[in-house]
Parts: C-alpha cells; sequence; structure tokens
C-alpha cells in the first residue's frame, strides 16, 4: 500500500469517543443482539447524500430500525435488469426481498445541491459527468414543473422541483415488479417525505399533496 496510512480527523475520533460513553454505553445490548441475530429493520428510506438531512437523525431512530439508500437527491432509477451495476437497485433488492421492509419512503430535502444542479441554465454539469448523467430524469421535469407554475418564483420553482423528483422516484419504485406486487398485495407500503432543513420541518406525500407532519 503506497502513501501514508489512512488517519481518521480529530473530529471522528472525538466522535467515536462521545458514542462509546453515549449511545453504547446506554444502547449496548441492542448492538450486541443486533451484531448476534442480524438485522431486520421495518423501514427502507431512500434519501440524499446531503450532510444536512440524515434520515437516521431525523426519525431519531434506533440502531437496526432504518434501512437507508443514499445518493445525490434522493434518486430512485427506473428498473434496468441488464449487466450493469446498479448500486441504488442493488440495496432496493437487498432491503425487499432479504430484509423483507414493510415500508419505503422516499425523502428529499429543501435546498437540495443535486436539484439545483438539475434546475440551474448553464449548469457545468454535462452526459458526461457522474452527477451530469445522475441528475438527467430531474432536468426532464423542468418543463412539466414551469408550465404547472407559471410566473411562480425560482424559490417556488425549486421547491416544486424538489417535491416532483420525489413523486418520480416513487413512479420508478413501482417499475421493479417486485416492489409492485408487493405495494399490491398490501405487503410493503410506499410514501414519500420533504425535510425542511433550516426549520426542521417534515412535509409527507398524502392522496390530496403535500403536507407538514405534526411536530411538538
Amino acid at each position: 500500500m503506497s502513501g501514508s496510512a489512512p488517519v481518521l480527523p480529530d473530529a471522528l475520533r472525538a466522535g467515536y469517543r462521545r458514542f462509546r460513553a453515549g449511545r453504547y454505553a446506554v444502547e449496548h445490548e441492542r448492538y450486541r443482539e443486533l451484531g448476534e441475530a442480524g438485522q431486520r429493520p421495518s423501514t427502507l428510506v431512500v434519501a440524499c447524500s446531503d450532510s444536512r438531512s440524515a434520515p437516521e437523525t431525523i426519525f431519531d431512530a434506533r440502531p437496526g430500525e432504518l434501512f437507508v439508500i443514499r445518493n445525490v437527491a434522493a434518486l430512485v432509477p427506473v428498473y434496468a435488469p441488464d449487466a450493469a451495476a446498479h448500486g441504488a437497485s442493488a440495496a432496493l433488492e437487498f432491503a425487499v426481498l432479504a430484509l423483507g421492509v414493510g415500508s419505503i419512503v422516499v425523502m428529499g430535502h429543501g435546498r437540495c445541491g443535486g436539484i439545483a444542479a438539475a434546475h440551474a441554465e448553464g449548469s457545468p454539469l454535462s452526459a458526461t459527468d457522474f452527477i451530469g448523467t445522475w441528475v438527467a430524469g430531474i432536468r426532464q421535469l423542468v418543463p412539466e414543473v414551469e408550465a404547472a407554475m407559471p410566473g411562480a418564483s425560482p424559490d417556488e420553482l425549486r421547491l416544486a422541483l424538489e417535491r416532483r423528483s420525489i413523486e418520480q422516484s416513487i413512479e420508478h419504485l413501482r417499475t421493479f415488479p417486485w416492489i409492485r406486487e408487493r405495494e399490491e398485495h398490501g405487503v410493503l407500503a410506499i410514501g414519500g417525505a420533504w425535510f425542511d432543513i433550516a426549520l426542521g420541518e417534515l412535509h409527507a406525500l398524502r392522496a390530496d399533496g403535500w403536507g407538514p407532519v405534526a411536530g411538538e
């Protein structure tokens, strides 16, 4: 192995010490059980990689409760059973078929950089960039959102695109046959959520549109 030995940043070392003295000290028995019996999370959350929107923190989840897929803009691709590598699809398959989760939640958030990159005119990201290719599906939603909101401000359009992207990812979930089948048989529930980072508010997708989730 060439180069210097990998070093954990001081902030991570300090955080680990806090974890050992705090959460692990309180929940060490649960960690032991999870280590011996394996995981059995009830919910899969597809979330953005953004450092400000960690699902485990937002939902105050205990160890082993959530199976989380994080990527740029919390996107779900369409079902594509080919020979290429599909990281998000592989994680979906494992959560649904191997772990048997009972619900899937796609959670986006405000001020998402991935959404902004897709919406921005003259974005430096091209089809040959990893991010540019990844958010291409969001770019296709921009004309739809703009046509539905004539005269809307840039902030209003961005919010609408963030939420429409979540709805599109839910549509993509249903292209996976083993997800669609389980939802139709009532053994798998699918939902959408959007998190306001600045206010700490969560909104959920309901039958009549988006609405806030009650909090204290």
